[in-house]
Parts: C-alpha cells; structure tokens; sequence
C-alpha cells in the first residue's frame, strides 16, 4: 500500500527476506532449531502410521468384506487429512515440510539453510520408520501379506512412466506449498482468510487419486523408505530410486519455477545489478 502522507514517493509494504545463510552454526545454539526437528521426526512419524494402517485395513477389507474397503479415494483422503493436520499443527515451529522432497525445495529457493535441511530430512526418515515400525507392531498378521504399504511400479506400467508419476507428483505437491506459504501473496491479499495447509492437503488428495494405480504414489521419499526399511523384501528395493530421484527432481523443477518464473527472481537480481552498476 502506498503511503504520501509526508509527501515522500510511494515505497513498498513488503520486501523479500534474505536468503536463508547456506551453513548457519549458530542454529545448533538455538532450541526452537531442535524443537523443530522434533517436531518433523513426530509429524513424519503419525503421518506414516495413518497411511500404512490406511492402506493395510482398506486391503484387509477389500479381500474379506462384500463391500470393499475405502479404495483409492479414503485413502487419498485419508492422506492428504492427515497432511492437513500435521502442516496445521507443526507450520508455525518447523515449517511443516514432513517430506524431503518439501525440504529440499525449500533449501534450492534459500528459504532454510543447508544445516536445518539435512536435519530436517534425516529427522524425517527416522520418523517414517519408526511410524512404519509401530504400524506394523498393530497389523502383525497383515502386514507383510499386503505388503506393508511400500511404494513399487506397478506390473502394468514402466519404469519411464513411475519415474514421470513421481516428477509430477512432487512437482505438483512442491509448487502448492511454495504458493500456499508465498510471504508476498499474504502480504498482498491480506484481506483474504487463506489457511496455507488447507491447499496443501487438497494437493496431496489429487496427486494421489491420479498416481496409486502407478507407484502406490510416493511424492515423499521418506513415506517410501520408512515402508521399504520395514517391510524389507526384495520387491520393495528393486526400483526404490525412482521415490528418491522423482521426487527430488520435480521439487527442483518446482523451485526454479517459483523462483525464477512466478517471482522473476533472475530479473529482480539483473535489475539490481545494473541499478547498481549505474552508479
């Protein structure tokens, strides 16, 4: 908003923050840095026990009940809920990314620095496993017959295709998040009640809805490896890259669109650099 009251000339009512520092030591000094890789290790870990329970009971269903379990839909649903919740509950302590690919979006646009990331990610791989280890300790006498909620290329797709299901998928997912949390867009359209994990959650049920018949959906390299750690057979390992590689890529693709094309940050730094070079 402008403001000519003193007679100056217009200014801004918002300026980018500075880019995140690349290595920032002082974070180990500082408790609310662990309080949030508390809070992704805990979030990753109920996000991972609501899914494999959801996909194991929906299976279990399917195969013994007339009516079927919840398909393809309550899963969705039920994932992209609990998403819902956990960026709801954890947003405003560790940015609720619950999800590396998130996570590394996040450190390409130097929003976190590389020290949070890599404490981020490997916080949120342990809670997938442990989320996964404590899902399985309820579903004993299912869990490896519906093969633990791990992520694989189904027979009736590609290697190509899964590898593609994952880009988009994260790419989706990623693009959302940098949206929904854009600083500028609340500062703009401050008068509009947005809620940013309610987009967030809405993503994730329509990335699902389009990829469980491909990859089971993975979009999140943790979910994947906590139920690849668990289950453990050879099925669940044999393409296992293509739920880091997918999704990593397609964050990437999502950060540099945001970025560089939705906030012309390479114009923005080219018309600094010739302001400056003016003078």
């Amino acid at each position: 908003m402008s403001n000519n009251i003193d007679g100056r000339s217009n200014v801004k009512d918002y300026q980018d923050p500075p880019p995140a520092p690349l290595i920032d030591s002082d974070e180990f000094s500082q408790w609310s840095f662990y309080r949030a890789i508390i809070a992704e290790f805990v979030a990753t870990l109920l996000f991972l026990y609501i899914l494999v329970l959801t996909v194991i009971g929906n299976a279990r269903l399917s195969d013994t009940n007339i009516c079927g379990g919840v398909g393809a839909l309550g899963i969705s649903w039920a994932v992209g809920g609990m998403i819902f919740v956990l960026v709801y509950c954890t947003a405003g302590i560790s940015g609720g990314h619950i999800n590396p690919a998130v996570t590394f979006g996040m450190l390409l646009a130097r929003k976190i620095s590389l020290v949070r990331a890599l404490s981020y990610i490997l916080a949120q791989c342990l809670g997938a496993i442990c989320g996964c280890g404590l899902a399985k300790s309820l579903q004993q006498t299912y869990y490896v017959q519906y093969n633990g909620a791990a992520n694989m290329v189904s027979d009736e797709y590609s290697i190509g295709t899964g590898l593609a299901a994952e880009i988009i998928g994260t790419f989706v997912l990623v693009y959302t998040v940098f949206s929904a949390t854009d600083p500028k867009r609340n500062a703009r359209d401050s008068h509009v009640p947005v809620l940013a994990p309610l987009p967030i959650g809405f993503a994730v049920i329509m990335v699902h809805l389009a990829t469980i018949p491909i990859t089971g959906t993975g979009i999140n390299p943790a979910r994947s490896l906590g139920a690849a750690v668990i289950f453990n057979k050879a099925k669940a390992w044999d393409h296992h890259w293509i739920f880091w590689v997918g999704p990593f890529i397609g964050a990437a693709i999502a950060a540099i669109y945001h970025v560089v094309i939705i906030r012309a940050g390479t114009i923005k730094a080219l018309a600094s650099f010739r302001s400056s070079s003016a003078l």
